[in-house]
């Protein structure tokens, strides 16, 4: 008995939708363009949103920028729904197995009084920050133009909230579970002199009006200027003063932060390069956020490090700046 097996290519009807063929021609789509390009709606609007009845949704007037497509801030990781998911929830799954080898170990036992004040004092109180940066990429999701920026916006608001749900179990990591440690850190935060200057940043970030000067003000200075201190300054600082198992719990928010500057450098150059008004426009805001950003973090930094670890931080801003085609 001969049993013969034929196989035939059936050719699909449509390789992609139109708004898609029209962007990229009549070829198979990948599913990161499918899933951005062209979702927002730009016509056909019921009525003006009653918050803002002189502009339509997705307006692209709530910036000062001006792109003639503001597709082109698209994300180098091709991060969507799906793929940010599966990125994400692997790197959780390393947190939290650091965090249980932490606690099964005992590791919280061998931290010397000191130093486990001084987390609490100087680390815990970012997560406060973190949800202030939340909230500023939050606002630009909501009032951003063209889902390829919009998007992974709202991928860096949910970071944001992650690092500060981290960095709350950084101090139930410290105190057993009792949260006496989350008590004191926000006290801190509210009164301790060192983290007024931050406390007033952030608060004034959440009354800026153009989505993009918050995109600046919180992705591009502050955020640097924090990586810098917390991530690669005081991470060397705990390697040379007994810390070491603290790195441990600080590895998410490391790895999330390089993860994310490679988009922030994609779409500030793509925003710079497209004309020279923008690019005076971006100027104009860093230099306005930059002063601010020094006057806040001075006691912060001072009190972390030492009086020269913020001087590096900004040194580390403008290398990142000059990079992407700013000259400050």
């Amino acid at each position: 008995m001969t049993i013969e097996i034929k196989t035939s290519t059936m050719k699909p009807i449509r390789n992609t939708y139109a708004h898609i063929e029209r962007r990229f021609g009549d070829k198979p789509a990948t599913r990161y363009q499918e899933a951005t390009y062209d979702v927002h709606s730009t016509h056909n609007f019921h009525y003006k949103p009653l918050w803002d009845q002189d502009r339509e949704i997705n307006d692209p007037s709530r910036t000062a920028v001006v792109m003639r497509d503001w597709y082109d801030l698209k994300d180098p990781r091709q991060f969507y729904y799906g793929p940010y998911v599966q990125n994400r929830s692997k790197m959780q799954e390393n947190a939290e197995n650091n965090f249980k080898f932490f606690e099964k170990r005992g590791l919280g036992e061998s931290i010397d009084s000191s130093l486990r004040e001084k987390v609490i004092e100087l680390v815990i109180p970012m997560r406060h920050a973190e949800v202030a940066a939340n909230l500023n990429n939050m606002y630009g999701t909501a009032h951003g133009t063209g889902t390829a920026v919009t998007q992974a916006l709202i991928f860096e608001a949910m970071d944001r909230f992650g690092n500060a749900q981290y960095f709350s179990k950084i101090g139930l990591a410290l105190d057993g579970n009792t949260g006496d440690s989350l008590a004191t850190a926000k006290e801190h935060w509210i009164s301790n002199p060192a983290w007024q200057g931050v406390r007033a940043y952030c608060e004034k970030t959440l009354t800026i009006k153009d989505w993009f000067e918050a995109f600046i003000a919180q992705d591009i200075v502050l955020d640097t200027l924090t990586n810098d201190l917390y991530y690669r300054q005081f991470d060397e600082w705990l390697t040379n003063n007994n810390g070491r198992d603290l790195l441990l719990l600080m590895e998410f928010m490391q790895d999330r932060a390089k993860d994310s500057q490679r988009w922030s450098d994609s779409v500030l150059k793509t925003v710079v390069t497209e004309s020279e008004h923008n690019t005076n426009q971006v100027l104009a805001w860093i230099s306005t956020w930059r002063i601010r950003a020094q006057e806040a973090l001075e006691p912060l930094a001072g009190a972390l490090l030492s009086d020269k670890a913020l001087a590096d931080a900004f040194a580390v801003l403008e290398k990142r700046l000059t990079k992407v085609g700013l000259n400050c």
